[in-house]
Order: C-alpha cells, then sequence, then structure tokens
C-alpha cells in the first residue's frame, strides 16, 4: 500500500491509500477518485514531505519496496476491487457544532459557511435519529455486529465503538457497517 497525498481543481487536499503508484495512476485517469470536501473528480498528485523510515519501519520498508519489485517483475493479476481514497482525519470536533462554522478562516465565502452549517445540523440529524432508532452496545460492537451477521441476534440497528482492528476484522468478513461522525451533543 501507499499513500498519497491528493488535491482536486480546487485546491482542496486529502490523502489517498493504494495499492501501488500504477493503482493510483488507473483510478485518477477513469476518474474513480472524487475529493472528499467539494467531489470533484479532477484530481492531481499534491506535494508532500518524505518520509523517512528509521529502526524497524526502515526494515518494513525496505520489504515492502522488494515485494513491489518483485510484483513489477511478475506476470499481471487480474486487477483487484479499485482502492477507495482515505478521506484526511478530521480534527476534533468543538462541543458546539456552531462554533465550527464560527472557526472558519475569513477567506471562506457565506455560500461554504451555509454548506458547512448544512452539513453540520443534518449529521446532529444523524446522531438524533441513531441514538432513537438504534441499540447501543458500545464496545461490544463488533461482538453483536458479527451475531447479527451470522444469524445468531436478530437483525436490528446497533451503534457503539469498535477498535482499527475490529474494524478491519469486520471488513474482512464481510459484515456491514458504517461509520459515522458522531458530533458532541449540544444539548447536554
Amino acid at each position: 500500500m501507499i499513500l498519497f497525498a491528493l488535491k482536486c481543481s480546487s485546491d482542496h487536499r486529502f490523502e489517498g491509500w493504494f495499492r501501488n503508484g500504477a493503482a493510483y495512476e488507473e483510478q485518477a485517469a477513469a476518474h474513480m477518485i472524487a475529493c472528499p470536501v467539494c467531489g470533484d473528480s479532477a484530481i492531481t498528485k499534491a506535494p508532500m514531505a518524505p518520509r523517512i523510515a528509521k529502526g524497524v519501519a526502515r526494515a518494513v520498508d525496505r520489504a515492502n519496496a522488494t515485494a513491489e519489485s518483485q510484483q513489477a517483475d511478475s506476470p499481471p493479476q487480474p486487477a483487484a476491487a479499485p482502492a477507495v481514497p482515505t478521506p484526511p482525519a478530521l480534527p476534533a470536533l468543538p462541543a458546539n457544532p456552531a462554533d465550527v462554522v464560527a472557526s472558519l478562516p475569513p477567506t471562506v465565502s457565506d455560500r461554504q459557511r451555509e454548506a458547512v452549517a448544512e452539513v453540520m445540523r443534518q449529521l446532529a440529524e444523524v446522531r438524533r435519529t441513531v441514538e432513537s432508532s438504534c441499540d447501543y452496545v458500545g464496545n461490544q460492537f463488533a461482538e453483536e455486529a458479527r451475531r447479527i451477521h451470522y444469524g445468531e441476534a436478530d437483525p436490528r440497528g446497533i451503534y457503539g465503538e469498535a477498535s482499527a482492528e475490529e474494524v478491519e476484522e469486520l471488513n474482512e468478513e464481510g459484515v456491514t457497517f458504517h461509520r459515522i461522525p458522531w458530533l458532541p451533543r449540544t444539548d447536554s
């Protein structure tokens, strides 16, 4: 896997993970990569700081480079499902979503501020809907999602927390779930 810094024609910057450089090139040429901010599919690589490997990381980098060079020397394999770019990590959200709009830089237009406010309103509505119609299972989310997936529990909406490792395992098992940006409550 390789990480690229990307940008759209509006200069929104984000990161994306790809199987290799060729996978990025194929997806970019086919307009399969979209900006997570505006949806633009005119994506290019953005400059990024070099990664300096030390100790164990250097050995991992060497192993990855060897694997990629061996892969380049081997006959072509059927294409895997396209990699979906990873949206950029979001900063911690302020306690009050209205503060998000207020904290935007002065260069942001009124139209963009209204769009951000609408997204924040919709995310707050998503939280209210999930909390009122689904069962909170806390850190038992992965276990309960598996039970539902394998028919060991009645199907129902659930929400809770899962570690990165549990998320990866659920994906590998084909368990369907969605991550939701969870806004802080403003009514507490």
